[in-house]
């Protein structure tokens, strides 16, 4: 079912110009919030969680422009599986690259981590043509696997490796090329226990500890990166430092400081990030200091601190 809705349906439409598909947008947009009202409860809860003290009208303002948002993103996303490289390279630009091209020179692999925020489809296509490094992604698999495996497919067809969690090891171990893993850490955690938690938008949050910990397993230095919008279709993509060595860091430092990058991307185009995803739907721990308290231990036992 997945591939006759892949060649029926996603890949004919990505093959229409990108402004017919703002065309459609528009349609989306009446479509999923005056129609349908896609997961409209979810969006607004989020954001009356996220910012206390907005009023109903600047809550209400800031869902149109994110559900305006979230339909570009989705003809863009179909878009992004037909798409040149050059109309890639157009559109998709870096700020700094000479921040990761110095990792590449002395031959050192990285981390690039960032959230749902803006464009993340484009940067997935596209990030082995941007950077020296070997790209490879860490994916969430789609529930319909013929669909996932032709999006794949599409995702990789200028040189990004995708994998899952389970695989992600053996992929980057066979590398011969240093590379630039991409981690999208922001989606909500499936087991609430092994999570690090932290408060991120006025609120208590679990967060997938992957980045911090594969990056001390293969030491490696971890960027944050933010994909701003320069245009309706044009983005910018901007490094930040998280850290060098990860070892010289305490338990959770890595993880706070993508927090703290993530969040303030969020607070500065609130309407940019993905509010429709049920983020905060693992409740926190009753035990929750005991949790972390054992997770740091462990954590330290493991990955001595220097």
């Amino acid at each position: 079912m997945g591939t006759i809705v892949f060649y029926l349906v996603l890949y004919p439409l990505s093959l229409l110009p990108l402004w017919f598909l703002y065309g459609l947008s528009e349609l989306i947009y009446i479509l999923l919030y005056y129609i349908i009202g896609y997961r409209k409860k979810i969006v607004i809860n989020n954001l009356k969680n996220s910012f206390p003290e907005a009023s109903a009208k600047e809550i209400q303002k800031i869902t149109k422009a994110y559900y305006r948002h979230f339909s570009d993103i989705i003809v863009e996303g179909i878009k992004n599986l037909s798409i040149s490289k050059k109309e890639l390279l157009k559109r998709f630009s870096v700020k700094n690259p000479e921040l990761v091209e110095a990792y590449f020179n002395k031959k050192q692999s990285v981390i690039l981590t960032s959230g749902h925020f803006n464009n993340w489809e484009w940067l997935i296509t596209i990030q082995d043509t941007l950077l020296s490094h070997q790209a490879i992604g860490i994916g969430m698999p789609i529930s319909q696997k013929s669909l996932d495996r032709e999006i794949n497919k599409r995702r990789s067809r200028f040189g990004m490796i995708v994998t899952h969690s389970g695989d992600y090891k053996n992929k980057i171990e066979s590398l011969d090329r240093p590379y630039a893993l991409l981690v999208l850490g922001d989606q909500s955690p499936g087991d609430e226990r092994k999570s690090y938690w932290t408060n991120f938008l006025n609120q208590q949050t679990g967060f997938v500890f992957g980045t911090e910990y594969i990056s001390n397993t293969y030491n490696l230095p971890v960027i944050y990166y933010t994909v701003n919008k320069v245009k309706r279709g044009y983005y910018e993509l901007e490094f930040k430092t998280i850290c060098e060595q990860p070892h010289r860091l305490k338990y959770g430092e890595i993880t706070e400081n993508y927090v703290n990058f993530l969040e303030k991307d969020i607070l500065q185009h609130p309407a940019q990030w993905i509010w429709s995803h049920k983020r905060w739907k693992k409740a926190v721990p009753k035990d929750i200091k005991t949790l972390n308290n054992t997770h740091e231990k462990n954590f330290n036992s493991r990955f001595p601190r220097k």
